[in-house]
C-alpha cells in the first residue's frame, strides 16, 4: 500500500482506495451534523464598499512641458466640444480644461480663493494655470516683487492648480488654446484692458469660453504693497535690525544711521516700559502683602482688645483681684486680746520698755528715782 505522503506523475498526493473511502465517511458524518440549509430562500449579504480614500497632495503640479502633463494632453479627446450647458450638468465625456492666467505676484488669499472658483466652476475640471514671465509683466504692467520663478513656485504649490503654463501670453490666441486644449476661460468679468481701449478677453467672450469668477475684495497685490509703502520705515528698521545691510535694503548711510538710533531708542522704551511694569508688579504685590498682613493684625487685635477679646475676659475673672490691687483696704483697728492672750505670761520687758501694758500712759516725770527711793530698797 502506498503511503499517503507519495506524490504521482502529476505531483499530487497519491491516494489509495482504501484511504479514499475512509476519507468519504468521514466526509459523510461530517455533513450529517451540519443542519441542512433550505435552498428555497436566499439570504443575500450585503457587499462591503471600500473604504473611501482622500485626495492626497503630495507634489507640486507639473508645468505644461512635464512628461505628466503632456500624457494627460494627448488623452484629452479636443474634437469633442463642450459646451457651459454640457459642463454645468455634468454631461461632459471627459475631464473639463478650464484655464485661468494671471501675475500672482505676492501670491494671496485673493488669488486662491480665485484659482478655487475656477476648480469648482464644473464637475471634473482640470484646472491650468498661465502664468506670464518677468520681462511681460514688466513691460504691460510694472515691477513685480517676486520673479518669475517664484511666481511660479508659488501658483504650482496651490491645492487646486493641476498644471502650470510658464511664459504664458499676455492675450489667448487660438493656436495657444488649440494647444493646450483649453475649453474655457475663467477670469473676474470686469474688462480687462490695462491701458488700451480692447478687453483682452472679448474675443474670448464672443467664443462662449469665457466663465466668470468673482474678486476677493478688500486684498489684492497692489493693496499689499501700499501697505509695505505706507509702513516703509518700520519695515526698514525691522530689517536693519535682523542683520540686513543698508546696501540690501537700498538705504544711505545718513538714514541708516537715523533707522539704528530708532531702533535703539525703542529698545530703551521697551525695556523702560518692561522695569515700570516690573515696578508695578512688585508694588501690587507688596500692597497685596501689606492688605494681608493688616487683616492678620486686625484680627490679633480684635482677639486682645475687643469686646469678646482675650483681655476683657481676663478682666472680667480677675476683676476683684484687680480692684483691690490697685485701691488697697484701710489699716486694721486695734483687736482686744483673746482669752488665751489673757492666761498667757506677760511679755518680758526692760526697764526702759516704754510699751509695757503696766507703764501704759506713764510719762517721763513719773520716772523719778531719788536717794530716798533708793534707801528705802536697800532698807
Amino acid at each position: 500500500m502506498a503511503s499517503a505522503g507519495k506524490l504521482t506523475e502529476n505531483g499530487e498526493d497519491f491516494v489509495s482506495p482504501a484511504m479514499s473511502s475512509s476519507m468519504s465517511r468521514k466526509r459523510s458524518h461530517a455533513e450529517a451534523l451540519v443542519p441542512a440549509v433550505d435552498k428555497k430562500h436566499e439570504y443575500p449579504i450585503a457587499p462591503i464598499a471600500p473604504p473611501l480614500k482622500k485626495p492626497t497632495i503630495c507634489k507640486p503640479a507639473p508645468f505644461a512641458e512635464d512628461e505628466e502633463a503632456v500624457r494627460e494632453r494627448n488623452t484629452c479627446n479636443y474634437n469633442v466640444k463642450i459646451t457651459q450647458e454640457m459642463a454645468k450638468a455634468g454631461l461632459a465625456p471627459r475631464p473639463i480644461r478650464v484655464y485661468a492666467d494671471g501675475i500672482y505676484d505676492l501670491f494671496h488669499q485673493g488669488h486662491a480663493r480665485q484659482l478655487m472658483q475656477a476648480k469648482n466652476l464644473f464637475p471634473n475640471v482640470y484646472l491650468i494655470v498661465g502664468v506670464c514671465n518677468d520681462a511681460l509683466t514688466h513691460s504691460r504692467k510694472g515691477r513685480t516683487v517676486m520673479s518669475e520663478d517664484e511666481r511660479y513656485e508659488a501658483v504650482r504649490h496651490c491645492r487646486y492648480v493641476d498644471e502650470v503654463v510658464p511664459d504664458a501670453p499676455w492675450t489667448l490666441e487660438d493656436d495657444f488654446l488649440d494647444y493646450h486644449k483649453i475649453d474655457f476661460v475663467a477670469h473676474d468679468d470686469i474688462p480687462y484692458t490695462t491701458g488700451s481701449a480692447t478687453d483682452v478677453y472679448a474675443h474670448i467672450k464672443a467664443r462662449g469660453m469665457f466663465v466668470v469668477t468673482e474678486r476677493t475684495e478688500g486684498v489684492s497685490t497692489s493693496d499689499v504693497v501700499s501697505r509695505i509703502v505706507k509702513d516703509y520705515d518700520v519695515y526698514v528698521r525691522r530689517n536693519l535690525a535682523r542683520g540686513y545691510s543698508a546696501k540690501d535694503l537700498n538705504v544711505s548711510y545718513i538714514s541708516e544711521k537715523k533707522y539704528r538710533l530708532q531702533n535703539k531708542i525703542d529698545d530703551l522704551k521697551k525695556k523702560g516700559k518692561e522695569m515700570i511694569e516690573d515696578m508695578e508688579g512688585k508694588r501690587t504685590d507688596l500692597i497685596a502683602k501689606w492688605e494681608e498682613k493688616s487683616r492678620e493684625f486686625i484680627d490679633t487685635f480684635l482677639m486682645l482688645f475687643g469686646r469678646d477679646g482675650r483681655l476683657t475676659q481676663y478682666l472680667t475673672e480677675k476683676k476683684d483681684s484687680v480692684l483691690s490691687a490697685l485701691s488697697p483696704p484701710s489699716s486694721p483697728k486695734a483687736i482686744s486680746q483673746s482669752s488665751e492672750d489673757c492666761n498667757s505670761p506677760p511679755a518680758k520687758s526692760t526697764k526702759f520698755d516704754f510699751s509695757s501694758p503696766s507703764r501704759s500712759g506713764a510719762s517721763l516725770i513719773d520716772d523719778d528715782y531719788s536717794d530716798d527711793d533708793y534707801e528705802s530698797a536697800s532698807a
